[in-house]
């Protein structure tokens, strides 16, 4: 689990419900501190994110903790815990608004900004699994057997159908 949550290069592949664009802009040192990417998100709610995320922390396979700019400001840990044959996965996110409408608009819509995230992160827990069951499987019958991802919701489906995405 601690390779797929510790590359964002492949978040937009196995997490497409709300990961849009992806652009990597630098490479870390050897154990990824001071990587930068940036990406722009969407959840179910019609705004997207962009964020510029700098990692800060790694602590590799137990972890990692990105700095975020852009229309979020703040933080976000992952962390990874071995409970017998289980891992607990934990995202601590603390930031708050940059972006002007959401931060007009949080304390009048502060429970659909939360549903949104939590939409996000739902569907986030759900292709994470999709995606490690991907990674196990042994034959191209068992691989087939398993759904793609939860994809993108209007109107960002719509969007690329008529991009031709």
């Amino acid at each position: 689990m601690a390779e797929v949550i510790g590359d964002p290069d492949d978040y937009g592949r196995w997490w497409p419900c709300a990961w849009l664009e992806y652009k990597g802009i630098k490479r870390g040192d050897a154990d990824g501190v001071g990587g930068e990417f940036s990406y722009k998100v969407k959840g179910w709610m019609p705004y997207s994110l962009n964020l510029r995320f700098t990692v800060v922390d790694v602590r590799r396979p137990h972890g990692f903790t990105v700095a975020a700019t852009g229309d979020l400001v703040g933080q976000g840990t992952w962390t990874l815990a071995q409970d017998g044959d289980r891992v607990d996965l934990r995202y601590e996110w603390r930031v708050r608004a940059e972006q002007p409408l959401i931060r007009r608009l949080s304390r009048l819509l502060k429970p659909l900004f939360r549903s949104n995230h939590f939409w996000v992160m739902r569907n986030g827990a759900r292709s994470l699994q999709l995606e490690l069951a991907r990674r196990k499987a042994t034959t191209p019958e068992e691989l087939a057997r398993i759904p793609a991802p939860p994809g993108p919701t209007f109107p960002q489906n719509l969007t690329r159908r008529f991009r031709g995405g």
